[in-house]
């Protein structure tokens, strides 16, 4: 009997999505719930799993087909399991010191997307790696072992040329200069036209400001130890400039607010987007009810998800709604920028790196860590005014950490 795979329920407002890869071949076993192929949407690689156990049907769907919600996938085949699974079994009993390699072999074509982007990234067979997840599967760190060994050890004299990766890039030679197209993923296609339409429709501007880190910086100095013992997580910025957001954002309602037709909404709650460097660029999951948050829970919360943003494991769920974002381009080296609304929010706070500069305190010329700060917003509905005191609000809050905990 066929048993059909459709394409799931995607999240809200995802009508359809990219067939990325199948991680199942027709004819090969497929257990219940294991997936079998790979979905690109707007914004996270969702895994579709096996409705029940039985053998890799057709493929309706081809890699790089978009597929609209409800659509057919492929097929799964359940008659004759049954009589398959012993015979099968048969060989594995015959050889058990085989049988974590052969499993890694097998189970090579259901890689979950972090492990397919290691792999890939890093040139390695994953036949010839021994998986140590669940049920013999490999695993992230597998492979970036397998690969740390590779760069260690002395290259072989003969090597048979590598199959070429899936989806691999065409490469234009000219003489010395060469031409590489990629095609654009679908999360790429989506923040570039979700980029674009933000500057097409906010009236958007830029506020600046710069900040003293000192007394946080004393802070994290003092506590992070004590603070990472307690609550088993880092002690980091963005903890205490999202709660700095939420004093300004609770004395400015219109920079927590959205405009949704002729209609303004104002929020009684702030979600914070925090914007993750992914493998596929950048994703905004959603920390909820920060306003009800402790330090701890925002720094665990951010740590989760920049953890599933490398494993590719973030969902729809991860990043619906969010009435705010904080984008700390400081990881990265930069200095100063003005950061891009995510729609329909209205601002964007963005935090940059610390650098020591000479400032002027008490008529003396000092030396202090510095942070420029900048808040992007809709001009629609934020006046200058309330751009300019929301971004004081947070300055004056980082470097007085006080009135965090007196609500100041």
């Amino acid at each position: 009997m066929s048993i059909e795979v459709k394409v799931p329920v995607l999240g809200e407002s995802v009508s359809e999505a990219t067939v990325g890869q199948w991680l199942k071949q027709p004819g090969e076993a497929v257990a219940v719930d294991e997936p079998i192929a790979s979905l690109e949407t707007d914004k996270v690689a969702v895994e579709v799993p096996s409705p029940v156990a039985g053998i890799m049907g057709a493929h309706v769907a081809a890699e790089g087909d978009t597929v609209a919600v409800g659509a057919l996938l492929g097929l799964i085949e359940t008659s004759g399991v049954a009589a398959a699974a012993p015979a099968a079994a048969a060989p594995a009993a015959a050889a058990p010191a085989a049988t974590s390699v052969s499993g890694a072999a097998d189970d090579a074509a259901a890689l979950s997307p972090a492990v397919r982007r290691a792999v890939l990234e890093h040139g390695i067979d994953p036949a010839t790696v021994r998986g140590t997840g669940k049920d013999g599967r490999l695993t992230k760190e597998d492979v970036l072992a397998a690969a740390a060994s590779k760069q260690a050890a002395p290259a072989p004299v003969v090597s048979a040329p590598a199959p070429a990766p899936v989806a691999a890039p065409v490469v234009t030679v000219a003489g010395e200069r060469r031409e590489e197209r990629v095609k654009m993923t679908r999360l790429r296609q989506t923040i570039a036209k979700r980029l674009k339409q933000a500057q097409e429709t906010a009236a958007m501007l830029t506020t600046f400001n710069d900040v003293d880190m000192s007394a946080v910086m004393e802070a994290r100095a003092k506590y992070k130890d004590v603070f990472e013992k307690k609550h088993g997580v880092k002690l980091g910025l963005m903890s205490f400039f999202a709660k700095a957001s939420v004093l300004a954002l609770k004395d400015i309602p219109s920079v927590n607010a959205q405009m949704q037709g002729d209609e303004i909404v104002y929020f009684d709650y702030v979600d914070i987007s925090v914007a993750v460097s992914a493998p596929n660029g950048l994703v905004v999951p959603v920390v909820r009810d920060v306003d009800k948050m402790s330090f701890a829970g925002i720094e665990k919360a951010i740590a989760d998800y920049g953890k599933k943003a490398r494993d590719g494991t973030l969902t729809m769920a991860d990043m619906a709604g969010g009435t705010f974002t904080i984008s700390n381009g400081g990881v990265f080296g930069g200095l100063m920028s003005t950061p891009i609304i995510n729609p329909p929010q209205s601002a964007v706070l963005g935090l940059h790196r610390i650098e020591d500069r000479p400032v002027v305190r008490g008529g003396e010329i000092v030396v202090r860590p510095m942070m420029y700060i900048a808040l992007s917003y809709d001009h629609r509905i934020i006046d200058g005014r309330e751009a300019v005191t929301a971004l004081k609000t947070i300055k004056e809050a980082i470097e007085d950490p006080t009135r965090l905990l007196i609500d100041m």
